[in-house]
């Protein structure tokens, strides 16, 4: 094990630090820096270990999978990854969990992808590492998209906590009307912008896929346009 050591420390660096200056940091980096500087502290580190991050990734040994990937599993993935596009593409438009949101907006009806969860663009991450995960079940996958999954889905629920502590009655009643789990049948509903942009999003990311040295994804796994 000692050779995924280094891509052990970068994913914990990149997991930890996010947690670090989301919630114990936070208040003396934006007394130190500002706003404005600690949204770009914040950014610049996240950016940095998360470029380590996939240095050694792409260090680590392949080991063997731990189990067969064929055709069904890759289709699987290829819907998971189109879920995870389209909650990703609407969770720009009223967001309350964005930074510099109002807390007002923690008021409003949820509205497009919000009607599937509370939180669409941290479980758009949480369903790529799946995805992936699915598709690539080796040691070196388990520990980096393993750890993108365990930083969306607990740093979601720690940002809950935060905001309920900070901004009480209308975030008490945001999360009254949402759902952190996803609600799938909701997806039909979630307007046609996130639709659209997912699925663009979803189309280049697959199409890309072998200008990164891996094997066809999505749909381009079965056809070549």
């Amino acid at each position: 094990m000692n050779e995924y050591l280094l891509l052990v420390f970068a994913c914990v660096s990149f997991v930890g630090t996010h947690f670090l200056m989301s919630h114990s940091w936070r208040a003396a980096m934006v007394r130190r820096l500002g706003a404005n500087g600690f949204l770009l502290a914040y950014s610049a580190i996240s950016l940095a270990l998360f470029v380590w991050m996939v240095i050694e990734f792409g260090r680590a040994p392949k080991a063997e999978m731990f189990w067969p990937v064929g055709d069904i599993i890759w289709a699987v993935a290829s819907v998971i990854t189109l879920l995870a596009a389209i909650l990703f593409a609407g969770s720009f438009v009223k967001n309350p969990s964005l930074p510099g949101m109002p807390d007002a907006m923690a008021a409003q009806m949820p509205s497009g992808v919000f009607r599937v969860t509370r939180h669409p663009m941290m479980w758009g991450f949480a369903l790529w590492a799946m995805a992936h995960i699915l598709v690539a079940p080796r040691i070196d996958n388990f520990i980096f998209s393993g750890s993108i999954l365990f930083l969306a889905l607990a740093g979601a629920k720690a940002q809950e906590i935060k905001k309920l502590k900070l901004t009480g009655v209308e975030w008490e009643a945001w999360l009254r009307r949402t759902s952190f789990a996803l609600q799938l049948t909701a997806i039909p509903r979630v307007g046609a912008g996130p639709w659209i942009t997912g699925i663009a999003i979803w189309v280049l990311a697959t199409w890309s896929h072998p200008f990164w040295g891996v094997g066809g994804a999505g749909i381009f796994r079965w056809f070549s346009f």
